[in-house]
């Protein structure tokens, strides 16, 4: 195996290969396309596995039947189909009614009809805690890993965890392809959220290695969240369109055959392989008391808890009050996801410019009112604009507050990222794992609306207290704040910085 690395190396192709793997642009496109196909896998399944449930549920009676015939009058005893609010030839006076011998059944079916639309509609709602609960899973597990992916990356590097994801993301893709049951699909949530935090924490991470420039950090940031956008945007409509015309298998064999050749692009440019980190990490327990750190990380909570909470109870609501077919329900988070994707973008450089602690601030009471918004629709379209802003707000916060937490670590402590951006994820996780788990149960309780409207009043509430990261202090300033027992971490580190310069 040695002789043959060597024999390519010599060759142009060989030579190629080796500046590829040197060129810090390719890491960013490998870790863009990760983030891409994993949040691919989580939203693709946000306008399959409501209808699939129910029919799993119900098989007597699938939704998509149901809604069809909801939505098409029923045909009438005659050879003629009238259009269902216009009058019929043969109406009869209440008298002739009383004449026939057929007229009670026809008299009465017409409020017996409305006991089927009770009945779906307490088991839509009823639904919402199921379908909350798994997509919930996939959060909470990923919840659980961070903190033991984000030291185990400073023992054996970044390149090693980000395939381990990519091994995990494929069977859960193919488990979700072939699964048939509540127990097996909750089994595959749950297991992309291990791979997920192996491909999460190790992108960010190495991303913050190879760009250590604030600036260029975010920027580069920026297009990774891109990539998570993008696999968010694309995620929703395709999975519904392919779930309505293909079947339930066909978009997760897709997704596994792009993420086996994601996986032999890492096989191939970051060669797998232990590496140490040379300088000390801080210890998570240092990062988690933080308080700046722990704002920032915040900011992504809140900031994402709102969109969490819709993956399933949009759906869900729709149906119930639009009676929206599957293309519908994929279709109506991609104005979110598109604004996502310009706001990630623009915000990477722009939050550098105006301040991230600013743009994430304008950015969470934007998602507060477009929260507010969501409820009042009363058709897809309605739904829009709020998604759109919604969507747009989120990119601000997330691509400001990353490169922040980066940046944190760099003037606050020492600069190894890989349990910093564990933290991060564990944020984000935080709102993907509180979000859909509570969403069933409040709709239940107080309803759709008011559950967005007490998130959104939680976000107006959390924003002010970004303005503590307009300038915090340096670890040289910090010095004077904390513990004596602590000062002794802080003093090595600041010597170390000394003895460099």
């Amino acid at each position: 195996m040695t002789v043959l690395n060597e024999w390519v190396a010599g060759t142009r192709l060989g030579g190629w290969v080796q500046r590829c793997r040197e060129s810090r642009r390719l890491v960013l496109v490998i870790v863009a396309i990760a983030l891409l196909l994993d949040n691919m896998l989580l939203t693709t399944v946000v306008p399959i596995i409501p209808e699939f449930i129910y029919d799993i549920n119900h098989p007597d009676a699938p939704l998509d039947m149901v809604l069809k015939s909801k939505t098409t009058p029923p045909p009438v005893t005659t050879t003629v189909a009238y259009p269902p609010c216009e009058p019929r030839p043969d109406i009869r006076t209440p008298s002739q009614y009383e004449e026939t011998n057929t007229t009670p059944t026809e008299f009465t079916s017409n409020f017996t009809t409305l006991d089927p639309e009770v009945q779906r509609h307490e088991d839509l709602v009823g639904e919402t805690v199921a379908v909350g609960i798994m997509f919930a899973s996939k959060a909470f597990v990923q919840l659980l890993a961070n903190p033991f992916v984000g030291p185990l990356t400073h023992k054996i590097g970044y390149t090693i965890p980000m395939f381990a994801g990519f091994i995990i993301m494929f069977l859960s893709t193919l488990i979700f392809a072939f699964g048939r049951t509540y127990s097996v699909l909750f089994l595959a949530r749950a297991l992309q959220g291990i791979g997920s935090s192996c491909s999460t924490v190790s992108g960010m991470g190495m991303l913050a290695e190879r760009y250590p420039d604030d600036k260029e950090r975010g920027n580069a940031m920026g297009v990774a969240l891109g990539g998570l956008a993008l696999g968010v945007l694309i995620g929703p409509p395709f999975g519904g369109f392919m779930y309505e015309f293909v079947g339930k298998t066909a978009p997760f064999l897709v997704l596994s055959i792009l993420a086996l050749g994601d996986g032999l692009l890492q096989l191939l440019m970051l060669q797998p392989t232990v590496v140490r980190q040379e300088t000390d990490a801080p210890s998570l327990k240092s990062l988690v008391s933080d308080p700046y750190i722990i704002i920032a990380a915040g900011a992504i909570t809140f900031a994402n808890t709102g969109i969490a909470m819709l993956e399933p109870s949009l759906p869900i609501w729709m149906m119930d009050t639009m009676s929206a077919g599957r293309w519908k329900q994929g279709v109506t988070f991609l104005p979110a996801s598109i604004s996502y994707l310009i706001g990630t973008n623009l915000f990477g450089p722009l939050g550098h410019r105006m301040g991230r602690w600013l743009a994430a601030l304008i950015g969470l009471v934007t998602i507060g009112i477009c929260l507010m918004c969501i409820p009042l629709a009363t058709n897809i379209n309605h739904l829009i604009v709020p998604n759109a802003g919604l969507g747009f707000a989120i990119g601000m916060v997330d691509s400001s507050m990353m490169p922040e937490l980066g940046f944190l670590v760099d003037i606050r402590h020492s600069a190894v990222y890989g349990s910093v951006y564990a933290i991060g994820d564990v944020a984000f996780c935080l709102g993907f794992a509180i979000g859909p788990a509570l969403s069933g149960t409040l709709v239940k309780t107080i309803g759709f609306e008011w559950m967005l409207f007490g998130i959104a009043i939680i976000t107006f509430m959390y924003a002010p207290l970004l303005i503590s990261l307009r300038n915090p202090p340096t670890k040289e300033e910090k010095k004077s704040l904390i513990l004596g027992e602590k000062s002794s971490v802080r003093y090595v580190t600041y010597q170390n910085e000394e003895d460099d310069e």
